[in-house]
Parts: C-alpha cells; structure tokens; sequence
C-alpha cells in the first residue's frame, strides 16, 4: 500500500528554520517516477499549494508567499523529499502535507496524500 509520511514539524520562533520530510513507502516505482508537491492548511482555508518538485527533480515551483525562503528537494535513494524553511514567518503556521502525482501538471490533484504535519511559528 502505497504511503506518504511527514515528519519534522514543530514549533519554532519567526526568522527560524524547520526541514520537513516526506518519506516514500510501498509504492511500485521510485520517487524518480513522482512529481512530489507540500500543501499548507490552517482552520477554516483551503489547502494550498506551496511548492512542487518534478519526478526527475529537475524542475521546481514556488509558491510567491515562499519563494527565496523554502527549498524542496527530493533524495531518489532515500525515496524521501524534503522542504527546507528558512525565515519562517507568523503566517507560515499550518498543517504541511507532502503528495505524489504522475507529473507536475497533475500534482493539485495528487494521487497520494500524507497524514500532514503541524508547524507553527510563534514567539
């Protein structure tokens, strides 16, 4: 059974850094066959998109509200991706999902989800 698992959330100040994870388990092919992308959600929002990666990692989209802060990755070997977040701000704090889809052009509707983890920025 095909299974997403984040990790690495927490609490942390603003201006601080988190790394999220998002390990790969049970699925047929690799990450290399994946586009991976990470959502955020906070109470009473839509989830939104806030960057993707390509199944080859060659190609990566950002979010405008992140961009130059957060940098995602994937690690083919270790069938994990990553979502490194620097200078975390305030409006950062929401549940994190990481999910896989065919391609980049399919990854707003994933075909696999994460359970999601929680980050939340305060002083």
């Amino acid at each position: 059974q095909p299974q997403l698992v984040e990790s690495g959330g927490g609490l942390v100040q603003p201006g601080g850094s988190l790394r999220l994870s998002c390990a790969a388990s049970g699925f047929t092919f690799g990450l290399n066959h994946y586009a991976i992308g990470w959502f955020r959600q906070t109470p009473g929002k839509e989830r939104e998109g806030v960057s993707c990666i390509s199944s080859n990692g060659g190609t990566t989209n950002y979010a405008s509200s992140v961009k130059g802060r957060f940098i995602i990755s994937k690690d083919i070997g270790q069938n994990t991706a990553y979502l490194q977040m620097n200078s975390l701000e305030l409006n950062d704090t929401a549940v994190y999902y990481c999910a896989a889809a065919p391609n980049m052009n399919t990854i707003k509707s994933p075909d696999y989800w994460g359970q999601g983890t929680q980050v939340t920025v305060s002083s």
